[in-house]
């Protein structure tokens, strides 16, 4: 079963107060938050890091207070203790945090919010021909929304890998649109194509593009928490014992 959870920045402030806050940051996470000089993209840092602290304890019963996240060579951040077997990933933007949840399997998250045309063009420069053929293909008022989705799910995929932003997004290449289950077509990773990997793509009300990717994953094994609602934020809180 995989979790995907997602907190509106309107409803941050109020999940952050329930958690108490910067007191559960170790003293890494509070000197990598200090040196961010926008107030936002602190902001940001501190509810995402708050959200998988609670969303871990939610599923395993571990405190929130006594989790720490030392990184992979990449910066791939695992959580610890890891004795009980959950692997989770985190991606925010502007409007948006969201955090994914596993029993154990390689996963990534990555959220976007609307392209503008502009921006759209410049992204779809990076893909693989075949994406660049799709989008040339497409209506161009449906251009900017794929290009999106692509890029979502390509920074999704990377994250799984545990290697971030360390290859070209035009060494692999996903399914069009039409296809009737997104696939991977990747050189590098001879399982990619196959059902080794599963792949979801979701568009919020807010027009965010989220995508995840989840190595052997199932598209019937994903429950959706939505934080939006302030009663739901008491109720999941009251799960964890916060």
């Amino acid at each position: 079963m995989t979790e995907l959870w997602l907190l509106p920045e309107a409803a941050a402030a109020d999940f952050v107060a329930h958690m108490g806050g910067e007191r559960l940051l170790c003293q890494d996470e509070r000197a990598r938050m200090a040196r961010m000089l926008m107030p936002r993209r602190r902001r940001q840092f501190l509810a995402g890091r708050l959200l998988c602290r609670h969303a871990l304890s939610v599923r395993t019963g571990h405190p929130p207070d006594g989790w720490r996240f030392p990184v992979n060579a990449f910066g791939r951040p695992e959580p610890e203790p890891g004795r009980y077997g959950v692997r989770f990933n985190l991606s925010h933007t502007d409007g948006l945090v969201v955090c994914a949840v596993t029993d154990g399997a390689a996963c990534g998250a990555d959220v976007e919010g609307p392209l503008a045309e502009e921006s759209a063009a410049h992204v779809a420069r990076f893909f693989s021909p075949a994406e660049r053929a799709e989008l040339a293909a497409l209506p161009q008022a449906e251009r900017a929304a794929r290009t999106g989705e692509l890029w979502v799910l390509k920074e999704a995929y990377l994250k799984a890998l545990g290697i971030g932003g360390r290859r070209d997004f035009d060494g692999f290449s996903f399914s069009p649109r039409t296809a009737a289950r997104i696939t991977v077509h990747d050189p590098q990773q001879t399982y990619g194509s196959g059902p080794g990997w599963w792949f979801e793509l979701l568009r919020t009300a807010s027009g965010h593009a989220l995508a995840l990717a989840v190595e052997g994953g199932r598209a019937d094994a994903v429950r959706l928490v939505d934080l939006t609602d302030p009663t739901s934020l008491n109720e999941q809180i009251a799960v964890s014992g916060v």
